[in-house]
């Protein structure tokens, strides 16, 4: 597949954006102070737009010129489908969708189609952050690492814990998940991306501990990674708020995607 050369309107950084929810949304008003520009939005069959600005399609092969990244703001699904695609055109791709990672099949083909195109998959940690400290653990033993997902009732609508328990009756917090990070990635498609970004910066997912709690107590998304080794131990906790548009949306994912590609930018001259 080829692409047609740039328009002189679109020399400079571009992005094709999978996703046209709550966080994809965030990340594209962001992308005009980082002077960046989105050449097309991936959106799912049945939705697409070709005349809009930008075009609105659900294919790669219809990008209208070659992106210089391709940002996932659509979730498993979508990474599974577009990424190997992009990744084997030579194109890095930036997601938050850490979870999908978890299903061997999908990584060993987004593994595959980088080394074939000389690309780049780009992880993001999305709603967690304090990670750094997990990472240097690693040159040392690390004998635990354990992930609490802590939300309100509501927030795990859509998920799993909707079909065991009646989230409206739900008085005390309970345990709906209890197991590695491997399987609660895989059970909790768009709940568990912060358990798999643990898991990824630690001991991977098969030995990471993870609870996820719907708690009517709390109004927030609470994250906490206990973490022992022969470092010593640490612990820390985050609050986070959703976005406005979609509470369900971590605020700090759709940020920490913009923090990246300020980054990049430092780095690397992006």
């Amino acid at each position: 597949m080829g692409f047609p050369a740039r328009l002189p309107h679109l020399m400079g950084v571009t992005v094709a954006i999978i996703g046209h929810g709550a966080i994809a949304q965030y990340v594209r008003a962001k992308l005009p102070a980082l002077n960046i520009a989105e050449i097309a939005e991936i959106v799912r069959p049945g939705k697409e737009a070709p005349v809009a600005t930008p075009p609105r399609i659900s294919e790669l092969n219809d990008l209208p010129s070659r992106p210089d990244l391709v940002i996932d703001c659509g979730g498993h699904q979508a990474l599974a489908l577009h990424g190997p695609v992009a990744l084997a055109l030579g194109i890095d791709v930036m997601t938050v969708s850490l979870g999908a990672l978890a299903d061997r099949k999908i990584e060993q083909s987004l593994r595959d189609a980088a080394t074939k195109g000389g690309a780049r998959l780009r992880l993001v940690n999305g709603a967690i952050g304090g990670l750094d400290a997990l990472r240097s653990a690693q040159v040392g033993e690390i004998s635990q690492v354990s992930y609490t997902g802590r939300k309100p009732p509501k927030g795990w609508r859509g998920s799993a814990a909707e079909a065991a328990f009646d989230l409206d009756a739900i008085t005390a917090p309970v345990t709906h998940f209890s197991g590695t990070a491997r399987d609660a990635a895989l059970a909790y498609p768009k709940n568990a991306n912060v358990a798999a970004a643990v898991a990824l910066a630690g001991i991977g997912f098969d030995d990471t501990q993870v609870r996820l709690i719907a708690d009517p107590g709390v109004t927030e998304n609470i994250h906490e990674i206990a973490v022992n080794g022969a470092f010593g131990a640490f612990h820390f906790q985050i609050a986070g708020k959703g976005l406005p548009d979609n509470p369900r949306s971590s605020a700090l994912a759709a940020m920490s995607i913009v923090a990246a590609l300020a980054e990049m930018q430092k780095q690397i001259g992006f």
